[in-house]
This record gives C-alpha cells, sequence and structure tokens, in this order.
C-alpha cells in the first residue's frame, strides 16, 4: 500500500482556511473586525514562524463556531468553500492528488485547520480521507473547544497513525509521500518515505536543503 499525505493550507490551497474563514466572517459583519483582524493577523504571522502555541492557535479560530450547530453554519460554509476556498485552490496539487490516485495510492489531507471547516474543500478536491483537528460539541452545538488530538506538528503524526491502525494499515510497512510548505510540519515530513517541500516557508526551505528534499512551487 502506498500513502500519499497532503497538507492543506499553503500546499493546495493559496492561502491559510483559518485565516481566511476568519476573515470571510469579519466580512460578512459576523465577527467584530477590531477584535479580530489583529488576532488572526498575529496567529498567522507566529504560525508561520513555527511559534505559535498549538492549543491557543485551533481554539481561536474553533471558538468562530461557538454556540451555533453545524446546520447553523452551512449555507455560510458551502459559500465560504465557492467564493474563498474553491478559486484559491492550485492546480498544480490538484493535478499531485489525481497522479497519486491514478497509481492506485490512498490519498489523504492532513491539516491543522478543523474539520467543520476543511471537510468541503477535500470532498471538492476528490478526496475521501481527511485528518483535521476536532471540534468539540456539545448538545449538537460547538463549544468553542478542541476535541482529542489536535493535528498539528507531531499531532498530525500521532493521528496520522491512529487513522492508519483504525483503517487496517501497518504504518511499517506503508509507502509514503508528504507535501508540505511549513515549519510546523517537519515531523510529518521526517515520519515519510518522500518528503516535498511546498512552497516552504524559509525554516523548511533551509531545512529541506539539509535533508536534500525536493522543493517545488505549485502557486507559480
Amino acid at each position: 500500500m502506498r500513502l500519499a499525505l497532503f497538507d492543506l493550507d499553503h500546499t493546495l490551497l493559496n492561502g491559510d482556511s483559518d485565516q481566511l474563514w476568519c476573515d470571510f466572517l469579519i466580512d460578512k459583519d459576523l465577527l467584530d473586525k477590531d477584535i479580530f483582524s489583529a488576532k488572526n493577523e498575529a496567529m498567522a504571522r507566529d504560525y508561520k514562524s513555527g511559534a505559535v502555541d498549538v492549543q491557543a492557535f485551533c481554539e481561536f479560530y474553533i471558538g468562530t463556531l461557538t454556540l451555533k450547530s453545524p446546520a447553523d453554519w452551512e449555507l455560510l460554509r458551502q459559500e465560504f468553500l465557492s467564493g474563498w476556498v474553491a478559486p484559491r485552490l492550485c492546480a498544480g496539487g490538484q493535478a499531485q492528488i489525481k497522479a497519486h490516485q491514478a497509481k492506485g495510492d490512498l490519498v489523504v489531507i492532513t491539516t491543522a485547520t478543523n474539520r467543520f471547516i476543511t471537510e468541503l474543500t477535500a470532498t471538492h478536491l476528490g478526496v475521501q480521507n481527511l485528518l483535521a483537528t476536532e471540534a468539540e460539541m456539545q448538545g449538537g452545538l460547538f463549544t468553542g473547544k478542541t476535541a482529542g488530538i489536535l493535528n498539528m506538528r507531531e499531532g498530525k503524526v500521532s493521528r496520522l497513525k491512529m487513522w492508519c491502525k483504525e483503517n487496517n494499515l501497518d504504518w511499517a510497512d506503508l509507502e509514503t509521500w508528504g507535501y508540505s510548505d511549513s515549519i510546523n510540519d517537519l515531523p510529518l515530513l521526517t515520519a515519510v518515505t518522500h518528503a516535498t517541500v511546498t512552497q516552504g516557508d524559509m525554516k523548511l526551505r533551509a531545512e529541506a536543503a539539509k535533508r536534500g528534499w525536493p522543493q517545488i512551487d505549485w502557486f507559480e
């Protein structure tokens, strides 16, 4: 079995799903711009540098869903996909997904962004398998907190191995490919058989140069 793992934000998507979601809600006057815009920018900056607190990062964005149900958000989620996400999906990344699928490889999108925001994107890309940060729910409503292991940094590897076990796949026997832009995904890229850096940030580009990993840019 061969497994191809794709990060989403800045890898398949020219942008960040979390940051775009926040901007989308501000644009819809559903979030206070004075409060959320600066925090959104700070989170994005700290994430890019690899310095952001994982729990704080995930809960900041999941917090935008608080005290509403999935049904309450559904029309906005559809609008977000069609107007803000789909136009930013890169052709090169989509072609690479299809190339793996054509070879019979199992394709997985693995993202730190929460499942509710990203599952439509995965479906749009023709990918059935999605690993994402999970949002806690109580009484059918989002609580604004995370649930389980956060799908970020070392958590991506932990979640991936759990997913393999749940799907009767032996991680040790898999030939694996990994694609990402971010230094936050260094644990994932060092865990796979074949790592490729896509639109890499400065720190990840330096790591790729040291390790001899190929570097590509799908946004050119």
